[in-house]
């Protein structure tokens, strides 16, 4: 054994800067006080209500826990015969449990048929859509069948998925770790929530974890907490078994402890849905898709309309997408229904389709900059100059630049109409009422815009002075999720870490420092500490 464990060691220092990204922090040292586990944002954290598939959701991924770290159910009940014989059925994995370890995967598997029924019931729908190219992906690699089930661990099965670490997708696969299997996360995209690259992504890395350690379980171990960890909890420990090292206080985090017992206790469920009383899987309730390409600047919005889409329904296709326009300079393939296909591929061909058609043209005045700029369109710098085709800094009055399609973007653009005009407009869309101690400044620092845009939309001057009971229209109000978040919105609840600032939180999750600062109300400079909580409402 010392033999392997010396090997293994030599193998971590050779992949651990590569994948370390997969990590995530221990419930210890991340998550607010109360919190024993928050793996999935998207699914709720104790009391909060979130909108998730359009309807409100409570409750957390895992059940709540004990004062001794055990799953806190009904254990007194008896097990009907069903439910006793499911949970005695053999699995595909050769598991070999004690006791204890036996209990661990009956408590899971309590809470998953009994106070959690309702939940996995969703779980199991939702993962129709997903599991037949899951099967046929996992099969391409060789890996064990039962491993397509893996994301009800990870996500419940739902690509939106985000944990307060910043893992994302069904399979949530932390940035970096992403992006070493070819995955891309940046403004425009993060392909971490396409469910097809990310199940290949999830069967290559689940290949070489388990040629790295030879075991399910630590390989399924290491895909939870990092290989890093796990060879170093071996080397600490001197033993290989994972169930030895869980059993060993504070080797493993509590997260990575449970996670192969509720794979095991999830299997077994699954392995007798009928009996245990949930419908079967529908193995043909999989969409029919229609594979096409698309030129960079693509108006998403309007192809979607163009066969009679709405932008929530496209979405749902093509999850990877963070704006409703593509990444400028890239060929991407999208997905529509197979009786769609025709449509798009005509309106492809029609002048409105040229890419940029989801631009504006916006001419430079005085007092504008880059800074400016990416304040009002919410667009980061960097991304509007690589629209732009620029590196300068400078920006010359009367000249035009190229900005997003954007609510603050039609009303400056339809500024030409008239004040008048845009405050009959902005009437009708109001969705502000003015109450006492409201200006201008304030409602631009609680919803994340800036004074101007909310002068422009509303057809005021900067200097205005409102009236209570005077009706605004706010743009990105849905979106800035200072109202109920949309269900094009997944609030992440982050804690700050030692070493954070505004601007690699903002990285992580693909949003800008202004928008932090608005969101949670934060001084002019930004100023953080650890233990810090801020809302971050991460585009869906």
């Amino acid at each position: 054994m010392n033999i392997r464990l010396s090997f293994l060691a030599l193998v971590t220092v050779l992949l651990l800067s590569a994948c370390a990204g997969h990590q995530k922090p221990s419930p210890q040292n991340a998550l607010p006080d109360g919190v024993k586990d928050a793996r999935i944002v998207a699914e709720g954290q104790p009391g909060a209500s979130i909108l998730l598939d359009g309807e409100e959701h409570r409750s957390l991924l895992d059940p709540p826990l004990d004062a001794y770290g055990r799953i806190d159910v009904d254990t007194d009940t008896p097990l009907t015969e069903a439910e006793q014989k499911a949970l005695e059925s053999p699995l595909e994995f050769e598991f070999v449990l004690d006791i204890q370890e036996t209990k661990e995967v009956e408590r899971f598997f309590r809470y998953f048929t009994h106070e959690g029924r309702d939940r996995f019931d969703m779980w199991l729908k939702r993962s129709e859509r997903f599991l037949p190219e899951v099967r046929d992906i996992f099969a391409e690699y060789g890996l064990p069948h039962d491993l397509i089930y893996l994301p009800f661990l990870e996500s419940g099965y739902n690509p939106m998925a985000y944990s307060r670490a910043g893992a994302g997708g069904m399979w949530q696969f932390m940035p970096r770790t992403g992006q070493s299997f070819g995955m891309t996360f940046d403004w425009w995209l993060d392909q971490r929530r396409d469910p097809r690259m990310s199940t290949h992504a999830a069967a290559a890395y689940l290949s070489r974890l388990y040629d790295m350690f030879g075991d399910w379980n630590l390989a399924l171990a290491a895909y939870n907490a990092g290989e890093g960890r796990i060879s170093r909890a071996m080397q600490r420990s001197g033993t290989d078994n994972y169930f030895d090292l869980a059993a060993i206080n504070n080797l493993l985090a509590l997260e990575t402890r449970h996670y192969v017992p509720k794979f095991m206790a999830i299997l077994k469920i699954i392995q007798n849905l009928e009996e245990l009383g949930f419908d079967p899987i529908d193995w043909d309730n999989t969409p029919k898709l229609a594979e096409i390409e698309i030129k960079g600047g693509t108006d998403l919005v309007a192809l979607a309309n163009s066969c009679g889409m709405n932008w929530d329904t496209f979405r749902q296709l093509n999850p990877a997408f963070r704006r409703q326009v593509s990444p400028p300079g890239m060929n991407l393939s999208i997905f529509v229904p197979e009786d769609k296909q025709a449509t798009v591929q005509a309106y492809l061909k029609k002048p409105a389709a040229a890419p940029f058609s989801g631009f504006h043209r916006y001419q430079v005045r005085r007092g504008d900059s880059w800074y400016v700029l990416a304040s009002r369109f919410d667009t980061p710098i960097d991304v509007l100059k690589r629209i732009n085709n620029r590196t300068s800094n400078t920006l010359r009055i009367g000249e035009s630049v190229m900005v997003p399609a954007s609510p603050a973007a039609v009303a400056a653009a339809q500024q030409t109409g008239g004040a008048s005009a845009t405050r009959e407009r902005a009437s009708q869309r109001a969705n502000h009422v003015v109450q006492s101690g409201d200006t201008l400044w304030s409602l631009s620092r609680r919803h994340g815009v800036t004074v101007q845009t909310l002068a422009q939309a509303n057809g005021i001057t900067t200097g205005s002075t409102l009236r209570v009971g005077q009706r605004l229209y706010i743009p990105q109000i849905e979106r800035s999720g200072t109202r109920t978040a949309s269900a094009a919105t997944n609030v992440v609840q982050y804690r700050v870490r030692s070493g954070d600032t505004l601007w690699r939180i903002a990285q992580r999750y693909g949003v800008t420092t202004s928008n932090l600062v608005a969101w949670n109300k934060l001084p002019r400079n930004g100023l953080i500490r650890p233990g810090d909580n801020l809302k971050i409402y991460v585009t869906r």
